[in-house]
C-alpha cells in the first residue's frame, strides 16, 4: 500500500514550465476521477490526490562562515526509482520544482554576501578608485595620439580634458602695488629738509639716494638743481660752471683729528665726512689719510691753471679745471694723500693700502672717487685715485651699488669732454 500523498507509478522531475502545468492537469484530473469513482481499479479509497514529486531541496547557504545546512531528504516513491542527489542544474528548474510541491516546500534561499570589514571596505574603495583613474589615464593615452598625429586639437583637447578631474583653481592673492610719487617735491618732509638745507634728509625723505637719482633722472624732481652749487648733488664739470661762477661756499672748517698739507678746509659736513673716513682707515690697519688741499676760491683756481699751463700748455686742462669749473670751489672736493710717518705724493696713494681702502669704503662715508680708469670721455680728466668728492652716505651708496663711474652718467647727463669755448 502505497503512503498517502506519494504516486504510484515513477514520475520523472518536470524539466520546463510547460511540462510541469501538464503534469499538474494531469494530477488534478486523476484526483477529481478518483473522487466521482472511487471503486475503479488503479485507485484506493485511501488515496489522497497525488502531487508530483518534490524536486531535490537546493541547500540553503549557511547564515555563518562555518555552518552548513543539511539538505532535506526525499520520501522514497513506491514504484519510482530514486532520485539522484544532483541538484537542478539551474537556478531556474530548482524554482520551476519548487512551484509545482503543493506541500509548500521550503523555498529556496539565496546565500546572503558577507560583510566585509569596514577597514577592508575601505582599501577596496580606494582601489577601486586608482583602477578607475589608471584606467581614464590609459584611455587619455591612446587617444591623445590619435589626436595629435590626425591634427585635431580640438580632439587633443577633448580627450584630455574628458579624462582628467576637474581641479579647482588657486585663489590668486591680491598685491597692491604703491604707486611711485609722481613729484619727489610734493612730499612735504623733501620740500621741509630742501627749505633748510638739509640736503642728506631730502635725499632720505625722497625714499634714498636711488630713489632720489631716479627721481631726477625722470624728471619727476623739478625742485632740484643740479646747478645749484651750495647742493650735496651739484655737478661741476667742463660743460658746468660753478653758480655763480667765482661761488664761495659758507662754513668752511678744517677737518677735526686729520693731518692737513697746506691748511685746507673744506665745507663743514664734508669735513666731518673726512674725519670719519680718515678714522675708519686707520682703525681698519690701513694707515693714516692727509688731507693734500680742499677749498680753493676762483682767484686760487686761476693761478693753480696757470701754473699747469705753463708747463702743459692745452694738455693741462686733463689734469687741472680752469677757474669756476673746479670742484675744489665748491667745498666738497678733497686731494687726499697717504702718510706713514712722512707723507707721500699724490701719484703715490694709488698703490698703497690707504688707497686701497678708499677705493672699498669711502663711499660708506659719503664720498666718491670723481675721476677713475675709463671715464675720461666722460668727465675730460685723466684718472685721479686721489680726488674725493662728497655727495653724503645715501647718494654714494647708490653710486656704489650701482657701479657708476662718473657723476653725469649717474644723473642721466650729457658727458663733458671739453670746455665749450
Amino acid at each position: 500500500m502505497t503512503e498517502p500523498g506519494r504516486l504510484a507509478t515513477p514520475r520523472a522531475v518536470p524539466e520546463t514550465r510547460r511540462a510541469a502545468r501538464a503534469m499538474r492537469e494531469e494530477v488534478e484530473r486523476r484526483a477529481r476521477a478518483a473522487a466521482h469513482h472511487p471503486g475503479q481499479p488503479g485507485h484506493s479509497a485511501h488515496e489522497a490526490p497525488l502531487p508530483p514529486p518534490a524536486p531535490e531541496p537546493v541547500a540553503e547557504a549557511p547564515d555563518s562562515v562555518g555552518a552548513a545546512a543539511e539538505p532535506e531528504a526525499a520520501d522514497p516513491v513506491p514504484g519510482v526509482a530514486a532520485p539522484t542527489a544532483d541538484v537542478p542544474a539551474t537556478r531556474r528548474a530548482a524554482h520551476q520544482a519548487q512551484l509545482l510541491d503543493p506541500r509548500g516546500s521550503t523555498p529556496v534561499r539565496h546565500a546572503r554576501p558577507r560583510r566585509l570589514p569596514r577597514r577592508i571596505a575601505v582599501v577596496a574603495g580606494l582601489a577601486a578608485g586608482a583602477a578607475l583613474l589608471m584606467g581614464s589615464a590609459a584611455m587619455t593615452a591612446m587617444m591623445l595620439p590619435t589626436a595629435l598625429a590626425a591634427g585635431d586639437d580640438h580632439a587633443a583637447a577633448t580627450a584630455l580634458g574628458a579624462q582628467l578631474p576637474e581641479i579647482a583653481q588657486l585663489p590668486v592673492p591680491a598685491v597692491e602695488q604703491t604707486a611711485e610719487a609722481a613729484d619727489i617735491c610734493a612730499v612735504p618732509e623733501v620740500s621741509a629738509a630742501l627749505q633748510a638745507g638739509a640736503d642728506e634728509a631730502a635725499v632720505a625723505a625722497a625714499g634714498g639716494g636711488e630713489a632720489f637719482r631716479a627721481a631726477l633722472v625722470e624728471g619727476r624732481a623739478p625742485c632740484v638743481n643740479l646747478g645749484d652749487s651750495a647742493r650735496i648733488w651739484t655737478v661741476v664739470d667742463k660743460t658746468r660752471p660753478a653758480s655763480p661762477v667765482d661761488y664761495r661756499p659758507s662754513g668752511l672748517v678744517l677737518p677735526d683729528g686729520v693731518r692737513n698739507v697746506e691748511g685746507g678746509a673744506l665745507r663743514a659736513d664734508a669735513a666731518s665726512a673726512l674725519a670719519s673716513l680718515a678714522t675708519a682707515a686707520r682703525n681698519a690697519g690701513a694707515g693714516e689719510i692727509a688731507l693734500e688741499s680742499g677749498f680753493r676760491s676762483y682767484q686760487t683756481q686761476q693761478e693753480t691753471y696757470g701754473r699747469h699751463f705753463a708747463e702743459r700748455g692745452e694738455r693741462a686742462d686733463q689734469v687741472s679745471a680752469r677757474p669756476g669749473y673746479s670742484e675744489h670751489q665748491l667745498g666738497l672736493g678733497a686731494d687726499v694723500v697717504a702718510c706713514a710717518g712722512a707723507c707721500g705724493t699724490l701719484d703715490d696713494l694709488a698703490g698703497s693700502p690707504q688707497g686701497q681702502w678708499i677705493v672699498e669704503h669711502a663711499w660708506e662715508h659719503g664720498w666718491i672717487v670723481r675721476y677713475v680708469e675709463g671715464a675720461t670721455p666722460v668727465t675730460g680728466y685723466s684718472p685721479e685715485p686721489w680726488h674725493l668728492r662728497y655727495i653724503g652716505p645715501e647718494l654714494a651708496k647708490a653710486y656704489h651699488d650701482g657701479g657708476w663711474t662718473s657723476l653725469e652718467d649717474f644723473f642721466g647727463l650729457g658727458p663733458a669732454p671739453a670746455y665749450l669755448g
